[in-house]
């Protein structure tokens, strides 16, 4: 009666002792869950490759007083090809810091957030280049922050309310979307956004991951950093955690422009 089974993919893992593990997982069930992986650490472990991270796996798993205990675990994907590319692995270790940090325990929108989240990690270990990749983290970022309550306003003005339609505009991280240029003579914001940018967030947020709509095929890899940047802002603005991503992923791109 204590045994329950889920689909979840493995998020962060730390060091119990030395064979065991505990690995942060978002179920599709219960959202964010915890379960000690025991024996994990020795070479003929049964759970195995199974508790890396960025693997989702079909798990059994015994409910404890504090912590679940992994019995079984099959593997559903192991976004293989995402070992392959540092960029795949590292906005890979990004979204699922985003789902940590805003993911909830006993979570109502867990298949939804369990979902996205596998959609996008299959869509970047797939990727055929940085384009594609960053592509499927914008439609991942602007999608999660609207299933978390945090949804960015990009057709109307926070401050007048009046549609905003083929002119440039003002994005503001603090409150979460546009400001027209006439209300933002009272605001003074830096962040400009042409109307094609948001015009591109919003093909983003409106379709799935295998949509390609006319933004995402004359998308580069400078439209994609910008909006990527911006909504990474956003992101860390609204989360009670620090993100530690985030800073390996500037250190890299700091190493490839030398």
């Amino acid at each position: 009666m204590n045994n329950f089974v889920t689909d979840a993919i493995n998020l962060k893992a730390y060091n119990l002792s030395e064979a065991d593990k505990i690995i942060v997982m978002y179920s599709r069930d219960k959202g964010l869950i915890r379960g000690v992986a025991k024996g994990v650490k020795k070479p003929k472990s049964k759970l195995g490759a199974r508790m890396d991270l960025l693997v989702a796996n079909k798990l059994m798993l015994y409910k404890g007083k504090n912590l679940d205990r992994i019995c079984q675990a099959e593997a559903l994907n192991t976004f293989h090809k995402t070992r392959e590319n540092m960029d795949k692995i590292f906005y890979s270790m990004y979204i699922t810091e985003v789902v940590n940090n805003f993911g909830v325990e006993d979570d109502p929108c867990s298949k939804e957030v369990y979902d996205l989240l596998y959609k996008a990690l299959d869509k970047i270990s797939n990727a055929s280049g940085s384009v594609e990749i960053l592509i499927a983290v914008i439609k991942f970022q602007l999608k999660m922050m609207q299933i978390s309550g945090f949804a960015i306003e990009l057709d109307t003005c926070l401050c007048c309310g009046e549609p905003v339609k083929d002119t440039n505009m003002y994005f503001s991280s603090n409150m979460g979307g546009i400001i027209c240029s006439e209300c933002n003579e009272t605001f003074k914001l830096h962040t400009i956004m042409h109307h094609k940018l948001r015009d591109f967030l919003n093909a983003c947020l409106q379709h799935d991951f295998d949509y390609k709509s006319e933004y995402d095929e004359k998308a580069n890899d400078k439209v994609c950093s910008v909006c990527f940047e911006l909504l990474k802002e956003y992101i860390n603005i609204h989360s009670s955690k620090r993100f530690k991503s985030t800073d390996i992923l500037q250190e890299i791109k700091q190493v490839k422009n030398v």
